[in-house]
């Protein structure tokens, strides 16, 4: 068959039903083959960041790699912040690009670029095709590198004109994988987790990617761990309405180190080095702390502090493994739940009365925001998260226990969350999506929406509306109590203040742009009836939030020197 036949055909048997993808000249004989095969969906993205964004969504929602096509080097450039994205996040996916005609490549033609050299900083693998007969063989690979623990992005350059070749091609046979195991040690790992006298299990994101939820549940059960999830988590990986839930690692070293030491042994399961954020000295792990860890990935294994033992192996049998090692064998596990219940109860009932005393008229406080959206969203909704200061609020709210009910990304890349609920939505419809954005966030991935519309998916999007980066004045306040002097936050306003208000986007003119019906909200009842009528969405809705922002933490108006290249830096002095 021909190359662009075999191409088809792979991707038949890798169970890909719908392309992501925004082309261009060089992507024109495969969009045109895709055209003439009507058991594929083509899905366009205005902008490459939207179109790797809803094929993230996409994945993770079928749980099957995504697939996406990308114009050339400008395409593929602006989809690279959605690459790094997936690549932390864990996301299968393969992403193609047609480079230039090969016969004239070497003339540096328009629009022709280093695609592997651009790509490989942002993915597991890539592959540089130049002959027809290697194109079956390298998509083949590229799908098995994708789906390989650690799953991931990677990447494939094929010349358009060799898609178009009337060469004949011989796909690769199919090879069936035998299904990982339990990991080995796990008596000896039954053993340390049973004499301890105040476990922890820190819940990585690996559990919930893996379907392993379950086990880890009857495990934390078995032992009467109370169980946290790792910093930034990208999903559910332990429900939150449960007793022995401990909330969410704060990410940076010392925060997770205070949390730890009420424990003597600590298991840690599928997560990738606690991924800190700001830095603060030292080790996660506190002195003499007893760690345990298991992941599939053997590279996660002791990778950033010492492990008493590592265990690799399948998350899922693994951990069943070890809850039917440790039953019968721990009889103080019933009264640690109950103690457990006892402090989540209280501590819920605090944040509880916290949030229902911001209550009041708009904009509303971001914590009352917060409390109105996880009060109103359905019990089988899937919440996808990019709310920066707003989320961390939505976090210690929402009451969730059904897996996939809550999406996030650990990369970093702002405007995911646009596309990645429109992909989640697409891939899963039996289940309401609502979207949580920072005004920040849309901004970035603002053209996602025009998806939305144009393919009427039922994705209710919920923008905070603050009109700053408000996460980046609190950073400031913890670096430098000066902060609040006049011209320090700079380049951190989305919206001018003017007598004394701030004039925030109107996120509703952005949706009338893009044929998507809209509300403005400035009441926290109000927002939690709009958020329940999203279990029989039949369309699009763009719900603008104003909130509260940034308060500084006391008032001066005097600007901060700053030391120019010519000026020598003299530090400041109070005035007497």
């Amino acid at each position: 068959m021909r190359p662009i036949e075999a191409m088809l055909e792979i991707l038949r048997a890798e169970g890909v039903t719908t392309v992501f993808g925004n082309p261009g000249t060089s992507e024109l004989p495969f969009t045109d083959a895709l055209a003439a095969a009507p058991d594929f969906s083509y899905v366009l993205g205005a902008h490459e960041g939207s179109v790797v964004a809803m094929a993230d969504g996409y994945a993770r929602a079928t749980g099957r790699t995504a697939f996406v096509s990308l114009h050339i080097a400008a395409g593929l450039a602006n989809g690279l912040v959605g690459l790094l994205n997936a690549s932390r996040s864990r996301t299968p996916m393969v992403v193609t690009a047609g480079q230039q005609d090969r016969r004239h490549l070497a003339a540096d033609p328009m629009l022709s670029g280093d695609l592997i050299g651009l790509a490989s900083a942002a993915v597991k693998e890539t592959f540089d095709v130049q002959h027809a007969r290697d194109l079956p063989l390298m998509l083949t690979r590229a799908f098995a590198a994708a789906r390989r623990t650690p799953a991931g992005p990677v990447f494939l350059s094929v010349p358009m004109d060799l898609l178009t070749e009337d060469t004949e091609v011989e796909l690769p046979g199919r090879t069936v994988l035998a299904p990982p195991g339990p990991a080995t040690e796990l008596d000896a790992a039954a053993r340390l987790l049973a004499a301890a006298d105040r476990p922890a299990i820190v819940a990585g994101d690996a559990v919930g990617r893996d379907g392993a939820t379950a086990e880890l549940v009857a495990l934390a059960e078995a032992l009467g761990a109370v169980t946290y999830h790792q910093p930034m988590n990208d999903n559910l990986d332990f429900p939150t309405t449960h007793p022995l839930y401990g909330g969410m690692l704060v990410a940076t070293h010392a925060a997770i180190r205070e949390t730890l030491a009420a424990h003597d042994t600590v298991l840690i399961v599928g997560t990738h080095a606690f991924m800190a954020h700001h830095y603060t000295p030292g080790s996660p792990i506190p002195e003499g702390t007893t760690v345990l860890q298991l992941d599939a990935d053997p590279a996660e294994l002791g990778r950033n502090f010492g492990v008493r033992l590592g265990l690799q192996g399948a998350l899922g049998p693994s951990l069943a493994g070890l809850a039917a090692e440790l039953a019968g064998r721990v009889p103080q596990a019933a009264a640690r739940i109950a103690a457990a219940a006892t402090r989540a109860a209280a501590e819920r009932a605090e944040t509880e009365r916290a949030a229902l005393a911001a209550y009041g008229p708009g904009p509303l406080d971001p914590l009352a925001a917060a409390h109105a959206v996880a009060a109103g969203l359905p019990a089988d909704a899937v919440l996808v998260e990019e709310a920066i200061t707003t989320g961390l609020r939505l976090r210690r709210v929402l009451r969730q226990d059904r897996p996939g009910s809550y999406v996030h990304t650990v990369g970093g890349g702002l405007g995911w969350g646009i596309g990645a609920a429109i992909g989640r939505r697409m891939g899963d419809p039996t289940r309401p999506v609502v979207a949580v954005l920072g005004d920040g966030c849309a901004m970035f991935g603002l053209q996602g929406l025009w998806a939305a519309g144009h393919y009427g998916v039922p994705v209710t999007f919920v923008v905070m509306n603050n009109g700053e980066y408000r996460t980046l004045k609190e950073t400031l306040d913890g670096w430098d109590s000066r902060s609040t002097r006049v011209g320090r936050y700079l380049g951190l306003d989305l919206a001018p203040e003017a007598d004394g208000a701030r004039h925030r986007l109107d996120f509703r003119a952005a949706a009338e742009f893009f044929g998507i019906e809209s509300v403005r909200v400035d009441d926290p009842a109000h927002l939690t009836e709009v958020i329940a009528k999203s279990a029989s969405a039949t369309a699009p809705l763009l719900v603008d939030v104003p909130i509260t922002g940034h308060v500084p933490p006391q008032a001066d108006p005097r600007p901060i020197p700053y030391p120019t290249p010519h000026t020598p830096h003299t530090p400041h002095t109070p005035p007497h």
